[in-house]
């Protein structure tokens, strides 16, 4: 359970300044192919699992460009924790990236002008204005990553597998043991994914009715 949980923080925490960003970008953003890029961006959410862990691991294969790359480099991916994070950040940065969005998007632009005129530079009225005011999207964003990366399953197990004290997740641990017939403990660990899992839903939606309370008022 300790690695799952170091996995699904240490992803959400590698996606979190890149979501944001995307996320900005896409609130403030209003060109041409918008609608493109939030769709390819939301593909893992209705992707087989599978699906991406058969991608990612045909990209990071030792043939690949990508693998021999990182071969050259000294550094393995496939079948290491760094796959498990991988696999973790890449599900989980589409919710990060909608959540933070709408976040920003109630955001007046009025108010990160006046910011502009008094002297603040585009990244100063970010970290002043925006963010400050778009903080409970962005923390829904980063509870829901965290979430989705603590239950990937079928991603992690084809690009890192299911090696115990390796790279196994609290989700791989749940289906091995159901495996090997021990019911019991696989409800155990089934029992501590649903406390945790719904510690971080019922926050976010604490969150989201906070959000619609100040938005109504």
């Amino acid at each position: 359970m300790i690695f799952s949980l170091a996995v699904a923080a240490l992803a959400t925490i590698v996606i979190l300044p890149f979501g944001v960003a995307v996320a900005y970008g896409l609130a403030r953003w209003q060109g041409a192919g918008k609608g493109l890029i939030e769709t390819l961006l939301s593909l893992p959410l209705v992707l087989p699992p599978t699906a991406v862990g058969l991608v990612l691991l045909e990209v990071l294969a030792r043939g690949s460009p990508v693998g021999q790359a990182l071969d050259a480099l000294g550094i393995e991916v496939v079948f290491t924790p760094k796959a498990v994070v991988l696999a973790s950040a890449i599900m989980a940065f589409p919710l990060l990236v909608r959540s933070a969005r709408s976040g920003f998007e109630e955001v007046d632009p009025r108010l990160v002008a006046v910011a502009r005129t008094l002297g603040d530079s585009r990244a100063r009225a970010f970290f002043r204005v925006t963010l400050p005011l778009a903080w409970r999207g962005v923390l829904t964003g980063t509870l829901l990553a965290f979430s989705r990366a603590l239950g990937e399953f079928g991603a992690t197990v084809l690009v890192a597998g299911n090696i115990p004290g390796r790279t196994q997740t609290l989700a791989l641990a749940i289906f091995h043991r159901t495996q090997l017939g021990q019911d019991a403990e696989a409800l155990r660990l089934a029992g501590i994914a649903t406390l945790i899992a719904f510690a971080a839903i019922y926050t976010t939606e604490f969150l989201s009715h906070r959000r619609g309370a100040r938005a109504r008022a």
